[in-house]
């Protein structure tokens, strides 16, 4: 059924309300005795009950059927998406992996699924689970949820059409999707054959980083940021409802679709960012900001100012700084970050990182740009300002140590000469010379 919006807001993390029928939504109270139209009334919390006010997820749902009614789970075998990030040793060598091919086999979204890397556990409430999907159709009559953590998902090629409980969602490429835990979602492909990354937080909640000297505005802005608007499946048939539960998939008979969902209220709700619209802070002298400048999202750790997780972009910008090396410096860092490029071409390699490849730089591990980078960046004119554009690459970036799957290392896309790459670096160093 089609949308009618009640008092909806736009904002990450504000409170949101949606009815696709008038006076679906209760007056004065979350669970009345009956609810309008014979729905049930429904919480989903985000947070425990008793978290502070500020940080407190939790929505109301006025829905057909409450979400209890299915029949049991049972294990769900799927070979290539699952959390074993402690199969084979973590490596500190660089790692870079061509774009997964698109399957020639019917592949939905969670069958398209494949577990990259990542770290701690849903057990542990802390890390995250870093994933590649390639599909090529529609989940038909299935549905899928994860209690383990929230989905945030970084479409590369094809859009995806997310229908959840709350709504719809279409996100394109440039575009980004957070499914919170627990939420119900169908998607499909309205493109044909789709690929793309998606980040599982197990950690506290994204959130929009605070600013500190920057001030009140920039980087990516709370208006930006979109719910859907309530709408709801009545549905009646042989349908599967999937749930990945502590790092492994179930699956259970219902007979329903679960996106039944008439009129909600909250802030535990499904969002969508073009990233298109962040606002890009850089230097106007000399010398770089430290990339955390182009910080979307973060997910903090029980340590001030140290990330579970931290979602990072590096978007179409201006660089002007004068007598400054203008690409991403040589670095080694505490953090360890897994890359990938949805559009266009990223400024600090002249090639082998192709939109739909990844690559993963571990803690402490050196890497920059390229010889060939390197070389056209100490002789580029300083005096003029260079336009970046056409491009948009990311950044998972966490604060332990990303462990790669065995699936992963085994991939044929894997570029087991990603090295070579630095090694035309040659030594410049002349003491005769400053």
């Amino acid at each position: 059924m089609a949308a009618m919006t009640l008092n909806y807001l736009s904002g990450f993390g504000n409170e949101h309300a949606s009815e696709a029928l008038p006076g679906a939504l209760p007056e004065g109270r979350n669970s009345p005795q009956r609810a309008p139209y014979g729905l049930y009334a429904e919480q989903l919390s985000g947070t425990a009950f008793t978290a502070p006010r500020h940080v407190n997820r939790r929505s109301w749902m006025y829905r057909l059927r409450p979400a209890a009614l299915h029949q049991p789970f049972v294990a769900l075998t799927h070979a290539r998406f699952h959390n074993r990030f402690e199969e084979a040793p973590a490596t500190p060598n660089q790692l870079r992996w061509d774009p997964l091919p698109l399957p020639e086999a019917e592949t939905d979204f969670i069958d398209g699924l494949v577990t990259y890397a990542g770290n701690g556990s849903a057990a542990a409430q802390t890390g995250i689970g870093i994933y590649v999907y390639a599909a090529n159709r529609d989940m038909q009559g299935r549905y899928f949820y994860s209690a383990d953590g929230e989905l945030l998902i970084v479409p590369q090629q094809g859009r995806l059409r997310i229908a959840t409980e709350l709504g719809w969602l279409e996100v394109e490429p440039q575009e980004i999707a957070l499914i919170p835990r627990g939420i119900r979602f169908r998607v499909e492909l309205p493109d044909g054959p789709s690929r793309g990354y998606v980040c599982e937080n197990f950690g506290a909640h994204l959130r929009l980083p605070d600013l500190g000297p920057i001030g009140s505005n920039g980087l990516a802005n709370p208006r930006d940021f979109h719910a859907p608007e309530a709408a709801y499946e009545d549905l009646e048939g042989d349908f599967e409802l999937v749930a990945k539960f502590q790092g492994a998939l179930w699956r259970a008979a219902i007979g329903h679709s679960p996106l039944d969902v008439v009129a909600w209220h909250g802030n535990h709700v499904p969002y969508k960012y073009d990233l298109r619209r962040f606002n890009t802070i850089g230097s106007i002298s000399y010398d770089h900001p430290d990339p955390s400048i182009f910080l979307v999202l973060t997910s903090p750790s029980d340590t001030p100012g140290v990330g579970n997780m931290d979602f990072v972009i590096f978007p179409p910008r201006w660089l002007v700084a004068e007598d400054t090396f203008r690409p991403p410096w040589f670095h080694r860092n505490i953090a360890s970050e897994f890359m990938g490029l949805v559009h266009g071409a990223y400024d600090a390699k002249a090639g082998g990182f192709a939109p739909g490849g990844a690559s993963l730089h571990n803690c402490m591990t050196g890497h920059g740009p390229d010889a060939a980078s390197f070389d056209k960046a100490t002789h580029a004119d300083v005096s003029r300002p260079d336009h970046i554009v056409d491009t948009m690459a990311f950044m998972f970036e966490t604060r332990a140590v990303i462990c790669p799957t065995v699936q992963a290392l085994d991939l044929p896309q894997l570029q087991r000469d990603y090295h070579e790459c630095w090694q035309g670096l040659k030594k410049n160093f002349d003491p005769q010379r400053r």
